[in-house]
């Protein structure tokens, strides 16, 4: 069954972001003046076809669904019959540089528009993520040294000494926040609410290189989500936690008198008191009248075992955990959901740009690139999630297809474009022979990252 909503749900997406990416080219085209040929879906053998009677254009839907194309009117296709003088005006290649640019250009906005409406409707519909109330921070990292101690509420966050905050609504508001400031280097300051009222917290990030900016930086930075529930979910047999009496259900408040509300925070101390006893003050309820609510101490000595990513000996209690944050439920108005929309779709195609030419130099693994078989689980796990989480997804890879196309590789629309950009610099068309050199080393690149991408999924599906 999974499977089958797996495969749904990946079919959805791409043939939504495939029509959405040719309809741009198309209705761009149309607007210029170009006559289309045909409008594709998939490619190989045609499954269904239809003459538009009014444009003359061919609508298809073909046996290979990943991907599809526009053909145009023009001149330089080979195999085909003299083209009527009278249709001349109306072939791609007779048209302006700047109209050729506008009409490939249009299929990456197209997905860029549509990542913004989708956000937007999300947005507006109404979200239930964590608050961003945060855990008492590691030591030593940035939020420690802003004076964060752990249970406060980040309210708002101002650049500087500029007067304007913005509010911070959530969690995830807070990451996106700070992902900003971090890629830019900012001087920011945090407002934060706790028991004795709001207080100002100033965090610099202008030492933060862009390396620096991964999956882990919130917590590089130490901000974790806190003010929950720290739970114990299940117990391995013969582990250190069944030995020292835990068992599923317990609450866990502190360890070593330091109070923790947050499973990472927890994880981090224990990997680094491999073969020290430490005292874990637990709350029992759920069991009785007797017990509930009762505190206990509980003596527990992590084993030592090697962590085969390091190489290093980290502590393991062999507890399963489950932490319950707090939530909260935002929602915008439809103006706030679409410049939100907009901000988040722009971030995000920054952040694939950066990410990109981190990867291209060194600095990323290229781990970080996956294929159609990662998209098609990421598309299975936010379908079963809800609608909201399926919007967001399909908003995300539409970002990323339009990244993807206004790369500057031949065979792609980034190549393109960059022919234009030098035919209207130079006032010279690139011609025929470099346009195939150049091909050649775009395909070379598209099946390169193709086949690196797949890797990453097989490597991921088998665990290798």
């Amino acid at each position: 069954m999974n499977l089958l909503i797996e495969l749904l749900a990946f079919a959805v997406a791409i043939g939504v972001l495939v029509v959405v990416h040719e309809y741009g080219h198309y209705s761009v085209a149309r607007l210029c003046g170009v006559k289309v040929l045909r409008f594709s879906i998939g490619f190989g053998k045609p499954l269904f076809q239809w003459v538009s009677p009014k444009t003359g254009t061919e609508w298809t839907i073909a046996a290979l669904p990943l991907g599809g194309y526009v053909k145009m009117l023009d001149e330089r296709e080979t195999g085909t019959a003299p083209i009527p003088a009278d249709e001349l005006p109306h072939a791609f290649n007779r048209q302006s540089v700047w109209r050729r640019f506008a009409i490939v250009a249009a299929g990456p906005v197209a997905n860029f528009l549509l990542a913004i409406v989708l956000f937007a409707l999300v947005f507006a519909s109404g979200v239930t993520e964590p608050a961003a109330v945060l855990a008492a921070p590691a030591p030593n990292t940035p939020a420690a040294v802003a004076g964060f101690e752990g249970g406060e509420t980040i309210v708002a966050v101002r650049v500087g000494r500029a007067d304007d905050s913005e509010p911070v609504r959530s969690w995830s508001d807070l990451r996106w926040k700070l992902l900003g400031a971090a890629f830019d280097q900012k001087h920011i300051v945090l407002s934060a609410k706790d028991a004795h009222g709001v207080s100002d917290f100033p965090l610099d990030l202008r030492a933060i290189s862009e390396k620096d900016v991964d999956d882990d930086f919130m917590s590089r930075l130490g901000f974790e989500p806190g003010g929950g529930k720290l739970m114990v979910a299940g117990v391995q047999p013969g582990s250190a936690a069944q030995r020292a009496g835990l068992v599923a259900g317990d609450r866990l408040r502190a360890i070593n008198g330091t109070p923790t509300d947050n499973a990472a925070t927890f994880i981090a101390y224990v990997k680094s008191h491999a073969g020290q006893p430490v005292t874990l003050q637990v709350e029992r309820g759920g069991r009785g009248a007797q017990a509930a609510g009762k505190l206990e101490d509980i003596s527990i000595v992590p084993q030592a075992q090697r962590d085969p990513a390091t190489g290093q000996q980290i502590g393991r209690i062999g507890a399963e955990l489950a932490t319950q944050v707090p939530s909260i439920d935002v929602r915008y108005g439809p103006i706030e959901s679409l410049q939100l929309g907009a901000r988040r779709t722009w971030d995000l195609a920054v952040y694939s740009v950066r990410m990109f030419g981190r990867m291209i130099v060194g600095e990323a693994s290229l781990k970080n690139l996956s294929g159609p078989v990662t998209i098609a689980d990421y598309a299975g796990k936010s379908a079963r999630l809800g609608p909201s989480a399926f919007l967001s997804f399909l908003a995300l890879v539409s970002i990323s297809l339009g990244v993807l196309n206004l790369l500057p590789i031949p065979v792609l629309d980034g190549g393109h474009l960059l022919y234009y950009l030098v035919e209207a610099v130079t006032g010279k068309v690139v011609s025929d022979r470099w346009q195939l050199v150049f091909q050649r080393a775009g395909l070379a690149c598209i099946v390169a990252l193709s086949a690196i991408a797949l890797f990453n999924d097989l490597a991921r599906l088998i665990h290798f």
